[in-house]
């Protein structure tokens, strides 16, 4: 309970003890970290409505520009998005500051092509400037690749910046096509 309401999750949290991390994760880790034991106090798990207390928006701050989002604003676009049942938000909480310290999205399109299949879309993959170099970026990506094959993707996509192409390189990503984009 939060605020004296429940906290509902994104999505159910079986979904990720449900992946084949240990066999099907491409990447390794050192030390040996996965989603669910991603470090001393730290814990992986779907967004909650309770995240908004837990620093979420400011987290998602440190990546790009978030303007004014109130609880209300908050609560609505997160119940959407769960009712549409194609969105997967992620995060990672430090139990000992209640705060969540690093978070990535996953977007399953639904697609005509491929037989009507489904492409997983990963996007705002964000840490907490104080938490890294604990590899936690790649463990949610590595999470989020892995939930979008467990979901029935066809395949799985991201965009990037020339910058950290090698890190996502790393997963098996290849650059493919051009991005162009029309802010409004």
């Amino acid at each position: 309970m939060e605020n004296g309401l429940t906290d509902t999750k994104m999505f159910d949290s079986k979904l990720l003890q449900e992946l084949d991390f240990e066999n099907k994760c491409k990447v390794t880790f050192d030390p040996v970290i996965s989603p669910s034991n991603p470090g001393e106090s730290l814990v992986m798990r779907p967004l909650s409505l309770g995240d908004y207390d837990r620093g979420i928006i400011q987290l998602l701050g440190q990546l790009t520009e978030m303007g004014d989002i109130s609880r209300e604003k908050f609560t609505e676009r997160f119940n959407n998005m769960k009712k549409d049942g194609y969105y997967y938000v992620i995060v990672i909480e430090d139990t000992q500051t209640n705060q969540v310290i690093a978070s990535a999205t996953v977007i399953m399109e639904q697609k005509i092509i491929r037989q009507c299949s489904l492409k997983g879309r990963i996007e705002e993959v964000v840490v907490n400037e104080s938490y890294r170099g604990k590899q936690l970026g790649k463990l949610l990506v590595s999470t989020l690749i892995l939930l979008s094959e467990h979901l029935g993707a066809y395949k799985t996509v991201l965009e990037t910046n020339e910058k950290t192409i090698p890190f996502y390189k790393k997963f098996g990503f290849e650059p493919k096509e051009h991005s162009l984009q029309l802010y409004h």
